[in-house]
């Protein structure tokens, strides 16, 4: 062992590797750290290995205690409901021993749960019992009718509460997952009546107050998602199945009831959590029953209930909106967000609602009309996007009806164009010019860029179809034999029209603006382009006689008139500006 420098600890350096024990022959080192000449280095010591999931601490005492729940709530059931159905024990007999059994149950997960490495297990025995006790409450209330529904669905509040202040004792979020999701997931098993229904509605509403002083994720979706399942797969076979009217009104109470619920606790909820986003996410499922409710009845009433719903949700939307009553309510904005989407899609219910497919474009594009003015006045981006939705949704229907082969041939115009659809034009070029007021109001357009060059373009092209439209829709209506044909001449003549007075606004403005004159130009050359093009290539074709020497004579002096108005702008700026002038 002569010329080896000892390790810490009277370990001989260089016989024992980093482990002490079978780690390898080492170099020896020398003082303050340093390596022999002639020495290699340490070898790279090997990063710890993962350690398996079922190797990790606890893992497998959680698998064992969340089955173990599992099992045991399924016998529960067997308990309460097969052994009635096979004639076992009597309805007493069943009832107390499931009764006795889950309280046992949860008197030993208190018992266990106080003891060292008692967390587990207690958690596991206390929901189990305390689910149990649940059940055999839905029991004794539907199978049985020992008790009044409304006595039953107190008592299972009672449970209930008693198990989420439990959990909330222990600041446990498992037992209150376990015990809400045990009993919404086994009371189907024990009754699939009406008051399944509100028995899970009772949980969702049981864990309201747990929400606001624990931030327990998996309990707002658990809480929640029972009861809206339940309540949808009832209103769709009630949609298809002809159901008593009592039935179907219970139905909206138990949508009502879950919509209110959700809306009330995703207030409370985020107004203590601005961030807690499974509350507003909560929130919109618990929308969804309702927004779907209106399947079960008549066009009448289906549209009073969609309207309904819709002025509460744009109403708890708009108090954001508002700035002072925003400061006086407080409304969270993820729950504002959430109101507006879905009082929206509402909205949309009770249009298609009270009118026809001729009429329908007209609701659309004024619900578009109001929200895209809104959203200018106010700079909102979301309230924008949902116009835009609406104004989408009205082209596409009003695009079905009045389709470029509608606005060429004849017998197509006078079969599907009136007076419903010029209306649609008109409120569709109204919807066009709020449209491109809002976007340019928007934060984040760039002013004279592309993005308000595109914008332009895009609304020159919509206007030129809404102002056809609306030309060869009035020109049917009118019940004239050339309505067509003179409709379609007013049409190229308002497209002229309505070039030469881009063309003078954007001349008027070259010394003011000249991002602002570049784009009005620019649209009103491009109307002229497309007002030429329909000139030559449909009316010469279509029209004939007086209208269509009209349409020439009208479009040929209105080219005179914008190309002087354009020559004498230039020669002004020239005279103003001798320099620029000689350089162009």
């Amino acid at each position: 062992m002569s010329g080896w420098a000892a390790a810490p600890g009277g370990v001989p350096g260089g016989v024992l590797g980093p482990s002490g024990v079978g780690g390898g022959f080492v170099p020896p080192r020398a003082a303050g750290g340093a390596v022999p000449p002639g020495v290699p280095p340490w070898p790279p010591r090997r990063g710890a290995a993962k350690t398996p999931w079922w190797q990790q601490e606890g893992m497998i005492s959680r698998v064992l205690a969340v089955a173990g729940v599992g099992v045991t709530l399924i016998g529960v059931v067997m308990l309460l409901v097969l052994a009635a159905q096979a004639g076992f024990f009597g309805p007493v007999p069943r009832v107390v021993a499931g009764a006795v059994f889950s309280a046992a149950l949860a008197g030993a997960g208190v018992r266990v749960f106080g003891r060292a490495g008692g967390r587990v297990g207690g958690i596991s025995l206390a929901a189990t019992g305390i689910a149990g006790m649940y059940l055999d409450v839905v029991a004794v209330t539907a199978i049985y009718d020992w008790l009044q529904p409304v006595v039953g669905l107190a008592v299972a509040l009672g449970v209930a509460a008693g198990g989420v202040g439990l959990a909330m004792r222990w600041q446990s979020q498992p037992l209150a997952v376990l015990v809400v999701a045990g009993a919404a997931l086994l009371s189907p098993f024990v009754t699939s009546e009406l008051v399944l229904l509100a028995f899970l509605i009772v949980l969702q509403l049981t864990c309201v107050p747990v929400q606001l002083v624990r931030d327990w994720p998996f309990l707002h979706v658990v809480r929640t998602v029972p009861a809206i399942l339940a309540t949808l797969l009832a209103i769709a076979i009630a949609a298809v199945d002809n159901p008593a009217p009592s039935r179907v009104y219970w139905l909206l109470t138990a949508a009502v009831a879950i919509a209110v619920i959700g809306l009330v606790g995703g207030f409370l909820v985020v107004r203590r959590r601005s961030g807690d986003i499974v509350a507003a996410l909560t929130f919109a499922l618990s929308t969804v029953p309702l927004l779907a409710a209106p399947v079960m009845f008549e066009r009448h009433s289906a549209t009073l209930v969609a309207a309904a719903y819709g002025a509460v949700l744009l109403a708890v939307a708009s108090l954001h909106s508002v700035p002072k009553l925003r400061e006086l309510v407080r409304i969270p904005g993820s729950i504002a967000f959430v109101a507006a989407i879905a009082g929206s899609f509402a909205l949309f219910e009770g249009c298609v609602g009270v009118t026809r497919v001729q009429t329908l474009p007209i609701a659309l594009l004024l619900v578009a009309l109001c929200y895209l003015g809104s959203a200018g006045q106010q700079r909102s981006r979301i309230t924008a996007a949902i116009g835009a939705a609406f104004t989408l949704l009205g082209s596409v229907v009003y695009f079905a009806t009045v389709s470029p082969e509608a606005l060429a041939t004849q017998r197509l115009a006078h079969l599907r164009l009136g007076i419903s659809t010029a209306l649609d034009a008109v409120l569709a070029l109204a919807v066009i010019v709020v449209g491109v007021w809002c976007a340019r109001r928007l934060p984040g357009m760039t002013k004279g860029g592309t993005d308000e060059s595109t914008l332009f373009v895009v609304a020159s092209i919509a206007g030129l179809y809404a102002i056809t439209a609306a030309a060869v829709s009035i020109g049917i209506a009118t019940g004239s034999a050339d309505g067509f044909i003179i409709g379609h001449s007013a049409a190229t003549i308002l497209w002229m029209a309505a070039a030469t007075a881009a063309l003078f606004f954007g001349l008027r403005n070259l010394s003011r603006s000249a991002a602002v004159a570049k784009l009005a130009l620019g649209s009103g050359l491009l109307v002229t382009a497309a007002a030429l093009a329909k000139l030559f290539f449909f009316d010469l074709a279509t029209l004939d006689g007086l209208v269509r020497v009209a349409a020439f004579l009208v479009v040929g002096v209105l080219l005179l008139l914008a190309g002087t108005r354009y020559a004498r702008a230039f020669a002004e700026a020239g005279a103003t500006n001798p320099d620029s002038a000689e350089s162009r």
